[in-house]
């Protein structure tokens, strides 16, 4: 039997192939296979590294949709799915973002996020349908997110994206030159190269460490790039829990220097905004002043600060 398009398309892929350095695993001890593993993790953070400038224009296109009122989308599927869907859900509660903001969908929908849903990423237009279901539309963006470069369910939302006028960033660990020949068309391509895994085609590892680490870039620089900190400090989180609600507090005694029954009642009359309430103190206004100087200035705490001297 001839060899198919698929079985040539992914026998080419850097993932799919053995790794040299560690074809003899299963003859390691503990020790050896954990210090062989932790070998190649160390080549990660410098692929991602190499795709900064390309990081840079994603990001800039995503904080200029959040701008412009418009939303981040992330398409996957397996690991790739569940990664996406783990960083947008982790944006309402550190940046104080609507839980549309940022979505993570994955094929197969809700049951592939702890059962694997064989075949389910196979199918270009279960992408198509998911974009078309989501009313995306511009200034949304899409990000396909795909350690192979050639997934169908993620090709299919880009594809679909682009038709209906979004712009368009894939993650993939394949290259540039790769993705693009196996048919992924996107305006911006991130590819951390991080070269075999160190078990031949399990992506859930190295390729998955590298997708982690550019998503956490994406949304935590797109965040400061719309006012949601405070130098490195996050103020726009919801104080969804116990824990959350006292970091509240002693951000804004960090910040101000005041005692923890002062913080309390300045969180008592921002609604629990400790972005409003420190500019209250900082500037020296009230809550309706406050809103003022922060929508005057982009939401950027200093910037509203110094509109009031």
């Amino acid at each position: 039997m001839p060899e198919s398009k698929l079985f040539n398309e992914i026998s080419s892929l850097k993932t799919e192939q053995i790794n040299p350095l560690t074809a003899n695993i299963d003859l390691a001890t503990t020790t050896e296979i954990l210090e062989l593993i932790n070998r190649e993790d160390s080549l990660i953070p410098k692929a991602v590294n190499k795709e900064i400038p390309t990081i840079a224009k994603a990001v800039d296109i995503i904080s200029e949709s959040f701008q412009l009122g418009g939303r981040l989308f992330y398409f996957g599927a397996g690991t790739s799915g569940r990664l996406g869907v783990v960083d947008a859900s982790e944006c309402p509660p550190t940046f104080g973002t609507d839980p549309d903001m940022v979505r993570g969908l994955i094929a197969g929908g809700k049951e592939a996020m702890f059962v694997a849903q064989e075949g389910a990423e196979d199918i270009p237009e279960n992408g198509h349908k998911d974009v078309i279901r989501r009313n995306i539309k511009p200034p949304d963006v899409v990000v396909g997110i795909a350690a192979s470069g050639r997934t169908p369910y993620v090709r299919g939302a880009l594809d679909k994206a682009e038709e209906l006028g979004c712009q368009t960033i894939l993650i993939t660990t394949t290259s540039h030159q790769q993705a693009k020949k196996l048919g992924m068309k996107a305006d911006i391509y991130i590819c951390p190269e991080v070269g075999p895994e160190v078990i031949a085609g399990s992506t859930r590892m190295k390729s998955g460490t590298a997708q982690k680490l550019v998503l956490n870039m994406l949304t935590t620089a797109a965040m400061i790039r719309i006012g949601k900190t405070y130098g490195n400090i996050m103020v726009d989180l919801q104080q969804t829990n116990a824990k959350l609600k006292e970091r509240s507090k002693r951000i804004l005694m960090d910040i101000t220097g005041i005692n923890h029954d002062e913080a309390a009642q300045f969180l008592e009359v921002s609604n629990g905004s400790v972005k409003l309430a420190l500019v209250m103190i900082l500037a020296d206004v009230n809550n309706q002043d406050a809103q003022e100087l922060l929508d005057k200035a982009g939401g950027f705490v200093k910037i509203a600060v110094e509109l009031k001297k």
